[in-house]
C-alpha cells in the first residue's frame, strides 16, 4: 500500500511540474503571438506572405510584408549578425550579403520568389559572434571582432556573375593583415576611403579609427588614424555638404565611441582634427548613430540603456547644424524594452533594428519639431519585445526594388518590402 501511495504521489508531482512548465513557457511570451514549432527556424519561405490582421504568416508586422526568408543552417552558420547590400549596374541583380559567426554569404534576392545561394567566404580564422561586411566599388570588404589575427578580407562581388555550381567556397581576392580583430568597418563611398573601428584598445590609435586607402580596392594601404577620441564602436564618415559651411567638402567622422559621439575632420589623413564630442543623459552604451539626409541631425542608439536604465526603447537625437556646437535636440521612446541596434535613414524613414521587437519604421519628417512617429514594423522575432539581444541586428533599406535585407541572429536572412509598394 504504501509502495501504490508514493508511486501516485510521484505521477501526480510529475503532472504537475509538467503542468506549471507549460504555464510558466506560456507566461514569458506575448499573448497574441502563435506558437512556433522546432521547425520554424529550418523553413525556408521563398514565396511573399502578406502582412494581413497584424501577421505575416507567424511574424507580427504593420505595413510590411515578408517577402522571403533563409535560416542560418543553409549557409553553414549558427548565428548571424551583420548584413548588406550591393547592385551589379551592369546586369541590375540584387544582392544580399549576409555575416554570420562562420562567413559572410551572398544571395541573389533578384527574384525573391527564387533566390539563389550563391556561396560565402569564410571566417580568416575562428568563428565569432561579430562580423561587418560593407560595399565599394563592387568589392566586399570583411573584419571580425574577438576573431585574432582575422584582418580585412576583400571579395569581388562580380565573382557573384558567373557562378557554375552554386553553393560555392570562395577564396578572398584580398587580405589586409596590418591589424587583427575589429568591430566595424566603415566606408565613404565618395572619398574611398575605409575607416576600420573597434581596434585593439592597446594598440597605436587605441581602437580609435584606422584609415585605410581602397580606391584601389584589392590594394589597400594603410594612411595612419585617429585615437584623440579614444575606442570607437562604430561611426559614419561622410564628405560634407550640409548646413555647416565651414566644413563644406570636407570628410567628416561621427564616431559612437561608448560614452559620447565624437565629430572629426579627417581630410588631412596625417592631421586628423578633433571638431567636438557630445554626451547626454542616461548614458548605457554609444552604440551607433546617422545623419538625417539634410545633415541637421544625427539619430543615436544607446545600445544598453532600456537594459541597465529601464526605459522603452530609446533614440537620442542631437542638432548637428553646427559642428563645433553640437546639441541634444530630443529623445524617441519606442513602444517597447527591447533594445535597439543599428539604424539608417532613408528619405524621411528612420529604419531600426531593435532586436527582438524586429525592424521599426519611424517616421522622421517633423523632426525639427521634436517629433518621431512609427508607421510599420516587422518583428523577426515574435516570441517576445523583451529587454535581450535576440532578434534582429541590422536593415539595410537601400535597395532600389524597394525590397530591405534584415539579418536576425536567431533566423538568418529575412527579406520584407512596404505592402502596396
Amino acid at each position: 500500500m504504501n509502495y501504490l501511495k508514493k508511486s501516485a504521489y510521484f505521477i501526480k508531482l510529475f503532472i504537475f511540474s509538467c503542468l506549471l512548465f507549460l504555464c510558466t513557457q506560456s507566461c514569458e511570451r506575448d499573448n497574441n503571438v502563435p506558437i512556433l514549432g522546432d521547425e520554424t527556424d529550418l523553413t525556408e519561405t521563398n514565396t511573399s506572405v502578406a502582412c494581413e490582421n497584424g501577421f505575416a504568416g507567424v511574424y507580427p508586422c504593420s505595413d510590411y510584408d515578408l517577402m522571403m526568408q533563409m535560416p542560418l543552417n543553409t549557409f553553414g552558420a549558427t548565428e548571424g549578425n551583420d548584413s548588406w547590400g550591393w547592385v551589379d549596374t551592369t546586369t541590375n541583380k540584387e544582392y544580399a550579403l549576409l555575416a554570420t559567426d562562420a562567413n559572410v554569404s551572398f544571395i541573389d534576392i533578384t527574384d525573391t520568389n527564387n533566390p539563389i545561394y550563391l556561396g560565402n567566404v569564410p571566417t580568416a580564422t575562428i568563428s565569432t559572434s561579430w562580423r561587418d561586411v560593407k560595399v565599394y566599388k563592387d568589392h566586399a570588404f570583411i573584419v571580425a571582432d574577438n576573431a585574432g589575427n582575422h584582418g580585412m578580407q576583400v571579395f569581388d562581388l562580380t565573382r557573384l556573375r558567373n557562378v557554375a555550381n552554386p553553393p560555392e567556397t570562395f577564396t578572398p581576392d584580398a587580405h589586409f593583415t596590418e591589424f587583427g580583430s575589429a568591430h566595424n568597418v566603415v566606408i565613404n563611398d565618395a572619398s574611398g576611403y575605409a575607416y576600420i573601428v573597434g581596434t585593439n584598445r592597446n594598440g597605436t590609435f587605441s581602437g580609435g579609427p584606422l584609415f585605410i586607402n581602397i580606391q584601389n580596392p584589392t590594394s589597400p594601404v594603410s594612411e595612419g588614424g585617429f585615437g584623440e577620441g579614444g575606442y570607437s564602436h562604430d561611426a559614419q564618415v561622410i564628405t560634407y555638404n550640409g548646413p555647416d559651411t565651414d566644413y563644406t567638402g570636407r570628410e567628416i567622422l561621427i564616431g559612437s565611441n561608448e560614452i559620447e559621439v565624437v565629430i572629426a575632420d579627417v581630410t588631412d589623413k596625417s592631421n586628423p582634427i578633433k571638431i567636438s564630442d557630445i554626451s547626454y543623459s542616461n548614458v548605457g552604451y554609444t552604440h551607433q548613430g546617422w545623419f538625417t539626409e539634410d545633415l541637421n541631425y544625427f539619430i543615436l542608439g544607446d545600445e544598453t540603456d532600456e537594459r541597465d536604465i529601464g526605459t522603452n526603447t530609446r533614440t537620442i537625437v542631437f542638432d548637428f547644424s553646427d559642428l563645433d556646437i553640437p546639441a541634444y535636440h530630443m529623445d524617441y521612446l519606442g513602444a517597447s524594452m527591447a533594445i535597439d541596434h543599428n539604424g539608417y535613414v532613408k528619405g524621411n524613414t528612420f529604419y531600426q533594428a531593435s532586436y527582438s521587437a524586429g525592424v521599426r519604421m519611424i517616421d522622421i519628417s517633423q523632426i525639427a519639431s521634436s517629433t518621431m512617429t512609427e508607421i510599420g514594423f516587422f518583428d523577426t522575432h515574435p516570441e517576445s519585445d523583451n529587454t535581450g539581444f535576440n532578434g534582429a541586428w541590422n536593415v539595410y533599406p537601400y535597395l532600389p526594388s524597394g525590397n530591405i535585407i534584415v539579418s536576425d541572429i536567431e533566423r538568418g536572412l529575412f527579406v520584407i518590402k512596404k505592402s502596396d509598394s
